[in-house]
């Protein structure tokens, strides 16, 4: 496994951002696979997991965490789950649309595949019971670094006036936690994050 890398304390979100993209990319095949069937095992013993009827998850590129390993055995298998897609009627937020594993994908405008809105309209994301988010860096005050495009805070900011919401859980390689992150105004915090 790819060891820690070291982050300065005064190290800028971008800095961050560079190294931490940089050591996920250089994890090797069987790394990657191993690592998401560690998660899957955490994942299927977790709480809210467990409980969780609708889940918002995400598919792994640029090398994130999969989530998708926990989904394929129960008792997680019948799950609905839901991907983001880019809302093409709200600039900077997603919508989450149902996915399995035979759903059409389309790449988008950054190349991620996502799910056609032609064949769904989605779901709101405070109606979904968990969402699981990559993420770049976290910390241990439930402060997560994301890509730099704050889809998903801009997306979960309005969370915070329904009186249910989703549980926010961010996944992420042991390496990827931080010290203490700088934090921005915009930054939706977290629930929890689960590792490999």
């Amino acid at each position: 496994m790819t060891a820690t890398p070291a982050v300065p304390d005064n190290a800028t979100r971008a800095g961050i951002r560079r190294q931490m993209r940089r050591t996920r990319r250089a994890l090797t095949p069987g790394e990657r696979h191993r690592a998401a069937a560690r998660l899957a095992r955490r994942l299927r013993k977790h709480e809210w997991a467990g409980r969780a009827h609708r889940i918002g998850l995400y598919l792994a590129g640029n090398g994130e965490l999969d989530p998708l390993p926990a989904f394929q055995h129960p008792p997680m298998q019948h799950k609905p789950l839901y991907l983001p897609v880019l809302d093409p009627l709200r600039t900077g937020m997603l919508r989450f649309v149902p996915w399995t594993g035979d759903t059409r994908l389309i790449r988008n405008r950054f190349g991620i595949p996502e799910p056609s809105l032609r064949q769904h309209t989605g779901v709101a994301s405070w109606t979904l019971d968990l969402i699981l988010m990559p993420l770049v860096a976290f910390d241990d005050y439930g402060n997560r670094l994301g890509m730099g495009g704050g889809f998903y805070d801009r997306t979960l900011e309005a969370l915070w006036r329904h009186p249910v919401r989703p549980r926010l859980v961010g996944v992420a390689h042991r390496f990827q936690r931080v010290e203490r992150l700088p934090v921005a105004s915009w930054d939706v915090p977290l629930d929890a994050v689960i590792t490999d």
